[in-house]
């Protein structure tokens, strides 16, 4: 049996650099001109939840519920409002005819594993029309580091495969599958990986 698990942005979606963007303008809209690391590859946790813990670090602001819950809503506001103004995030082609060959399969099970909070990938996810309600689905919300995030979503397939693979692009998720022994499949540019599903099936990588 193969677990085959996907991170969303950049992976499933082009949504990455949208992604980037409305996250700093929401961080900087409550804790206002705080310095941000020039980029994501600066942070030592790349998830919504790890980096927001870093900011605040670096920054030297006190932790406290209330804003980190503010930031996440005017983030998800902001996603919805580039869908309003922009229309909907864009899958990366092939990206839904994959999902469906792979639920069809009865010698694989999908699980989606990101660093985002699980309701800014819903949003992102629900506006591509991109099927995942068979899917479980592991966010920052559920851990700020991204190997636990990956292990939980095993885990809530059951943990019982022969082989895993994950798909991702950034060189966070290419250190992640290292450190769990994980296949791993890039996707995008950035790591010269896939730029469409078209034609692909996991067992390629098997």
């Amino acid at each position: 049996m193969h677990a085959v698990i996907f991170d969303i942005d950049g992976t499933l979606l082009h949504s990455a650099a949208v992604d980037d963007a409305l996250y700093r303008e929401a961080v900087r809209r409550v804790l206002g001109e705080v310095q941000l690391r020039p980029s994501l590859h600066a942070y030592d946790y790349v998830t919504d939840t790890g980096i927001l813990y870093q900011i605040v670090a670096d920054n030297e602001i006190a932790v406290e519920p209330e804003p980190l819950q503010e930031i996440k809503s005017h983030f998800v506001d902001l996603l919805r409002g580039h869908v309003h103004e922009h229309g909907p995030f864009l899958e990366i082609p092939g990206a839904s005819e994959l999902l469906a060959s792979l639920r069809a399969s009865p010698a694989h099970a999908v699980a989606i594993a990101t660093g985002g909070w699980r309701e800014s990938a819903e949003l992102k996810l629900q506006s591509a029309g991109l099927d995942y309600s068979s899917f479980p689905l592991a966010t920052s919300n559920d851990h700020h580091e991204r190997t636990s995030i990956m292990e939980l979503a095993l885990a809530r397939l059951g943990n019982h495969f022969d082989f895993v693979s994950y798909y991702g692009d950034g060189p966070w998720d290419r250190q992640a599958c290292a450190d769990l022994g994980w296949q791993f499949v890039a996707v995008g540019p950035e790591l010269g990986g896939l730029t469409s599903y078209e034609g692909h099936f996991p067992d390629d990588y098997s």
